[in-house]
């Protein structure tokens, strides 16, 4: 069973684009969806909210708790389920979940995954470690991260928060994430992404799968502001982080597979559209 968390704060329009993505591209009947609305103060997303699934999950703080402890109500709402931690300002793909699972299930000591995307620091593609437009064409890059040859699944050395698989059993082990040092977000991930590696859990990124997400401002590496108070407590707890995180950008392990997916959508996009004939 897995469980699909969705945090909502305000943003209706994004979060209805996100949400009808998730609706179109989810089948079966293993997945739960839960989406949590952490006290928005515009009234057109708990309207939004009521338009959904009566089998949805629907929840609504009473007070803003922020991002962090929202999230850890969702891993706790999910019970025994493994759980994929979804941003509202995404917008999923069609097989998005099932490759993620996938890549969770060629090792148990997996403790998180994340796809690639356009804006996700580690996992964003075409450029690396860059911020990328908004794609006009999610599915588009989907097909091609699908089909440009066997996966890689890389380790890395932290999930990207905007769209993360987490697995149960390391959650049990090594607990949500920490609300009180993180509790307005940022840096709460690579923390328990972190913790989860000292516990001997490995992170993985999945390359067969793309998920679209909007993103803010950048943040530095993996989303903190340099020299901001997440990064200071995350550095206190784990001081071989951004050395770790070098070496991945350093080693580039997918830079070669990046070149054929780029390949394969410039070809899908010629299909899609091809060019008159002189």
């Amino acid at each position: 069973m897995t469980a699909v968390v969705v945090p909502v704060f305000n943003a209706p329009e994004e979060t209805a684009d996100c949400l009808a993505a998730l609706r179109a591209t989810l089948t079966g009947s293993h997945v739960n969806v839960i989406v949590i609305d952490d006290a928005s103060d515009d009234p057109a997303v708990p309207e939004l909210l009521n338009t959904l699934p009566e089998e949805w999950v629907r929840v609504r703080n009473r007070q803003n708790l922020g991002f962090v402890a929202t999230a850890n109500l969702g891993l706790a709402l999910a019970t025994r389920a493994d759980v994929v931690l979804l941003n509202s300002d995404t917008r999923v793909t069609q097989g998005w979940l099932e490759a993620i699972l996938d890549c969770a299930a060629t090792d148990a000591s997996i403790a998180s995954v994340t796809p690639l995307t356009n804006h996700g620091e580690i996992a964003s593609i075409p450029a690396f470690c860059r911020p990328n437009p908004w794609p006009e064409q999610p599915e588009t890059w989907a097909r091609a991260c699908a089909d440009s040859g066997p996966p890689l699944y890389p380790e890395v050395p932290t999930a990207v928060g905007f769209c993360m698989f987490l697995r149960r059993a390391c959650i049990d082990q090594i607990g949500a994430f920490d609300e009180l040092a993180f509790g307005r977000g940022y840096g709460e991930e690579n923390d328990w992404c972190c913790r989860a590696s000292a516990a001997g859990w490995r992170h993985v990124l999945c390359d067969t799968a793309f998920v679209a997400h909007r993103g803010g401002a950048s943040f530095g590496p993996l989303g903190l502001k340099p020299g901001g108070r997440a990064m200071e407590t995350l550095l206190a707890r784990h001081p071989d982080y951004l050395d770790r995180v070098s070496a991945f950008i350093e080693a580039d392990p997918l830079a070669e597979r990046r070149a054929r997916i780029v390949d394969r959508f410039q070809a899908l996009d010629r299909q899609r559209d091809p060019q008159p004939a002189d």
